[in-house]
């Protein structure tokens, strides 16, 4: 599979999807520190810059299979000025469009936040879908949230995936193709459980079936682990903030998951009632980047003096890399 990707950021994509095989023919990044990262990591692969000048870009007669991007969300978040369409950063959104008619990949996947959903009464949105049927794509979309993907960090995005030509290819990337037949299989035998409130377990699976109930999933995102399973009933991971050497404060356990990572603020924890700075470490953990991943040689500094700040944002603008890996396994399967 080869993809394209434009706002690339630090390229959770290519995190995601390089043990499948997946090739990027190139990337689109215009911020310098990101660019940086970029280049530090895959030097092979060209960094075009500006996705609006897409049609000036080099092909190298080589054509991408897919085409992913996550474009920026302050115009759709609840948190931005709402401007939707009307703010030229929500406009990316349609040149996103406009790309995958020219280049006309088979996938599409697109990623933006829950707050696209009700910009302008929906109607952004709904310009975005509607056009994604009008150059040829069937398309589904579903919000899943990283915390039920094995980092420990609430992330709640809107996933659009497209697929050329017909949309039950695009929904089996997203739901489990069960819930799309109209005709769940039968129960062995009849349930005597209660059913569950909404207050207990998970909202939904990464899957769309209930074994994120049976799973324990352990968070091993930070230094110090403390050994216990996931409890869905409290719908929290638990998390170890120790000292980044050393392993000897188990004691000091948060069972919340830590809230969703934000470019705008340095994120904090508790630590024996302290609150204390996360490392950009523990952020590369939670989004599920290698270690040091956005620690790379940076004006003329060595990587073991690059600068926290730019490693921050770079964190907090990113995708989850365990979302999209398997957003990619599952396009794999078809």
């Amino acid at each position: 599979m080869r993809y394209g990707s434009v706002c690339s950021g630090v390229e959770a994509a290519t995190a995601a999807w390089h043990s499948l095989g997946w090739t990027p023919q190139w990337f689109s990044e215009i911020d310098k520190f990101p660019s940086a990262v970029l280049s530090h990591h895959y030097p092979q692969v060209p960094n075009h810059g500006d996705m609006t000048q897409y049609k000036d870009w080099p092909t190298n007669g080589k054509p991408i299979d897919l085409l992913v991007g996550g474009t920026p969300c302050q115009s759709f978040s609840v948190a931005g000025l709402r401007k939707g369409l009307d703010d030229p950063r929500g406009n990316l959104m349609l040149t996103y469009l406009a790309m995958a008619e020219h280049l006309r990949p088979k996938w599409l996947v697109w990623e933006n936040v829950p707050g696209v959903l009700s910009s302008n009464g929906g109607r952004d949105f709904g310009t975005f879908l509607t056009a994604l049927g009008q150059i040829g794509y069937g398309f589904a979309y579903r919000v899943l949230d990283a915390q039920y993907f094995g980092v420990a960090q609430r992330r709640r995005r809107v996933f659009v995936v497209g697929y050329l030509g017909d949309w039950r290819s695009a929904a089996a990337v997203l739901f489990e193709r069960e819930s799309m037949s109209g005709h769940p299989a039968p129960s062995r035998e009849t349930g005597q459980e209660v059913a569950p409130t909404v207050t207990q377990g998970a909202p939904f699976s990464r899957t769309g079936n209930q074994r994120v109930e049976a799973e324990a999933i352990v968070a091993q995102c930070l230094t110090t682990r403390t050994g216990s399973a996931y409890d869905p009933t409290t719908e929290t991971l638990p998390i170890a903030f120790g000292a980044q050497n050393s392993a000897n404060q188990g004691d000091s356990v948060s069972t919340e998951v830590t809230p969703t990572l934000d470019k705008s603020k340095t994120p904090a924890v508790m630590n024996d009632l302290q609150v204390r700075r996360l490392t950009p470490t523990e952020c590369e953990r939670l989004q599920g980047f290698p270690d040091n991943f956005t620690q790379i040689p940076w004006r003329n500094k060595a990587a073991e003096d690059c600068p926290d700040g730019p490693r921050y944002k770079a964190m907090g603008n990113s995708m989850a890399v365990p979302v999209m890996r398997w957003i990619g396994e599952r396009i794999n399967t078809l």
